[in-house]
């Protein structure tokens, strides 16, 4: 039986741990092959095993996504090990700054949008050559953060997803002439390390919003990388509650 990803190599960042494993296991159990990249080797071996274990195919790239020569070679690995790219999951992300503005280190709230603006921007940019050989998907893991302001110790995180989305608009535009779908999707509440501090019963933020597992998330993935070419891009895909964008 054909299954929808067969022949597509994935690179999936963040692939360690939360959204991106569920994701990376699920498009394996699809066919597709799968190179999970993020900092913690220990993590993405784990991921890679329980892929092989299963039957997928999968490497594992130890990669920080905020160091551009860094996902320079992921992609090198990749080409090497699978052949060129065919779908993108920018994922890997972090808050690392959690306090206004003015009360806020520097440092981490550089880190914060080094990871996940830049971050994106790299893991999209070294993946253009293979995509315009053939067209292909980039999805980028946004958050609702980045489309409303949640509370005023956001703010990192919040710029940056938010500059991520634009991004995603101003890259797709730039793609579309070569058949590549760029797309947002925005999971909404995971049980994540991010999220890990969420108040649930505060109703002033997210307490009524559908607080879901990892594994969640992948229909909504399946779905953005398996459209035609031709189809939706620079869109955001949103798992959340419309009042809670």
């Amino acid at each position: 039986m054909t299954k929808q990803l067969d022949g597509n190599v994935a690179v999936i960042t963040g692939a360690g741990r939360g959204i991106g494993r569920a994701i990376a296991s699920g498009f394996a159990e699809q066919g597709a092959k799968i190179v999970c990249a993020a900092r913690t080797s220990a993590q993405i071996n784990d991921t890679v095993h329980a892929i092989r274990n299963a039957g997928g195919d999968a490497i594992a790239v130890p990669c920080d996504v905020g160091d551009a020569a860094a996902v320079e070679r992921l992609y090198a690995e990749t080409r090497a090990h699978f052949g060129p790219v065919d779908i993108v999951l920018a994922n890997a992300g972090g808050n690392f700054s959690r306090a206004t503005v003015e009360a806020g280190d520097i440092a981490d709230w550089e880190r914060t949008l080094r990871v996940n603006l830049l971050g994106v921007y790299y893991s999209c940019k070294f993946a253009i050559p293979d995509l315009k050989g053939k067209g292909g998907h980039i999805i980028v893991v946004g958050s609702g953060v980045g489309h409303r302001v949640v509370d005023t110790a956001h703010s990192a995180y919040g710029a940056s997803k938010a500059g991520a989305w634009m991004f995603v608009r101003a890259l797709a535009a730039e793609l579309r002439p070569y058949n590549i779908c760029v797309n947002e999707l925005i999971p909404g509440l995971v049980q994540t390390d991010i999220t890990a501090e969420v108040n649930r019963s505060d109703d002033s933020a997210f307490g009524a919003e559908w607080f879901k597992q990892p594994e969640d998330v992948l229909p909504l993935a399946l779905f953005l990388a398996t459209q035609p070419l031709t189809g939706p891009s620079g869109q955001s895909f949103s798992l959340m509650r419309r009042d809670s964008q």
